[in-house]
């Protein structure tokens, strides 16, 4: 018989229960359900509300269930529903009906509300760290790499030399976001919905400060309601999984063209990359592709639910059975591409000769001569179509700026002189370029040691945060 069965006379459609079950996935939370009941019956306790004697019983067999789960031997049911109902039918299989106990004072509506902000939780966590991880490999690959120069690209066409660690740079900027949203993400999973009961509270006299005390959460829900209805924590974090996965997927799509013949910028370790059952020559760059790909599957997570939640009437309605899949499938799918783009940029060789030669063969310097002719008093505006003319005359004779000698500058403006040459180097190109936050040198190592110290900043503040982490 269900748990819930004393009111029914017929058993559950064998579909209908199928449709009905969440096992399937919610077995996930087993770990937050068994440490949210550990809580619930120590409270219980402690408020007096069981005796002594019933409380130690059901301590002693859910610590027998984390033994079993920490060892893969706890076996679920689909004719229990869900991961509550199967924890406490096996808690009842170890120490018989004082099990039925435990559930005093609760519902599964904030029963479920609290293995969600457990496990959100602890997601949140992980993700500042596996994404600390990452800017440190990018912070790695950029120190090694700091007088690399290539062209920067607007519109995907060569714009202005710029540094390699200048470029790396900007994803270390994107994913920081990424960590301070999931950091501000913890405020709002960090409230206790437990003691709101099916959605009006308990009728005993529980003491959900106590609870909340000993699972580590700061806020309790103030209004019963929204404690079982709330998963805006929840689309908080699918949001802020979205646009990580959008930064990774930005980086991937210049990962896969510059690990390209076309480009030959950079060389991915054979590690991180597959070949082809046809053409032996091939090294894809699939882990790149594979995380620009499931970029999409996370942007569908936070749709549904978003979906799911916008015509829900308040308080608990079975629609919310959906808030898990999608954010299960978001945890494993973000889990997966920052571990592996941390080791796949990492091991990623860097072809400084190939950017070298890019950016001595084109006309990512022309900038530069304007600002040259500004520094000689042009006004800017004709500074810029002298040089837009030098550019297509270059074009027109297959030559580079760099190529074209000063007689032929002169011809354009009299005010060219032989410094002119030193002018549109790249090295000089990038330097010229100092002020805060730009890609000359100094700039470039400045900007390297502020993310440093965000780094380092981030790992401290999952230490202090959840010291067993």
């Amino acid at each position: 018989m269900k748990l819930w069965g004393g009111r029914f006379t017929k058993e559950t459609n064998k579909l209908v229960e199928e449709f009905n079950a969440s096992i399937s996935f919610d077995s996930k939370l087993a770990e937050y359900d068994l440490l949210g009941s550990v809580a619930h019956i120590k409270m219980l306790g402690h408020a007096k509300i069981l005796p002594q004697e019933d409380v130690d019983r059901i301590l002693q067999g859910l610590n027998v269930l984390q033994d079993k789960l920490l060892k893969n031997e706890l076996v679920f049911s689909i004719k229990d529903e869900d991961i509550h109902m199967n924890i406490e039918r096996l808690l009842h299989e170890e120490i018989g009906e004082v099990a039925g106990k435990l559930h005093t004072g609760r519902s599964r509506n904030d029963q479920v509300a609290l293995d969600l902000h457990l496990y959100v939780r602890d997601q949140i966590f992980n993700m500042v760290e596996k994404l600390t991880c990452l800017q440190a490999a990018l912070l790695k690959q950029a120190e090694d790499n700091l007088d690399t120069i290539l062209p920067g690209y607007t519109h995907l066409q060569r714009a202005q030399p710029i540094r390699f660690a200048h470029h790396l740079g900007a994803y270390i900027a994107m994913l920081q976001r990424d960590v301070e949203r999931f950091m501000a993400n913890l405020e709002h999973a960090n409230i206790f919905p437990l003691g709101a009961g099916a959605l009006a509270g308990s009728g005993f006299a529980i003491d959900r400060e106590y609870a909340a005390k000993l699972l580590g959460f700061d806020m309790l829900y103030e209004n019963s309601i929204d404690a079982v209805s709330d998963r805006d924590y929840i689309l908080e974090f699918l949001s802020n999984a979205s646009i990580a996965m959008t930064h990774l997927s930005r980086l991937s799509e210049e990962i896969i063209l510059w690990s390209s013949q076309e480009f030959a910028f950079i060389t991915l370790d054979d590690a991180y990359c597959t070949g082809s059952s046809m053409m032996p020559q091939k090294k894809n760059p699939d882990i790149a592709e594979l995380v620009r790909g499931k970029t999409g599957r996370v942007y569908g997570a936070l749709l549904g639910l978003l979906t799911v939640i916008k015509g829900l009437p308040l308080a608990y309605n079975k629609d919310l059975q959906e808030d898990k899949e999608g954010l299960f499938d978001t945890v494993d799918t973000l889990d997966k591409s920052l571990i592996l783009y941390g080791a796949m940029i990492e091991t990623m060789t860097v072809n400084s000769e190939a950017m070298s030669q890019a950016v001595t063969q084109d006309f990512s310097n022309a900038t530069q001569v304007a600002d040259y002719l500004v520094a000689k008093g042009i006004p800017f505006r004709e500074a810029h179509e002298i040089t837009g003319k030098l550019v297509l005359h270059c074009i027109q004779e297959k030559i580079y700026l760099s190529q074209l000698p000063l007689t032929q500058y002169q011809t354009f403006h009299p005010t060219f002189d032989d410094g002119i040459f030193a002018a549109i180097q790249p090295v000089a190109a990038v330097e010229a370029r100092s002020v805060r936050g730009g890609t000359g040198r100094d700039a470039v190592i400045d900007q390297l040691n502020y993310f440093k110290e965000k780094v380092s900043q981030n790992v401290s503040w999952v230490k202090d945060k959840h010291p067993s982490f």
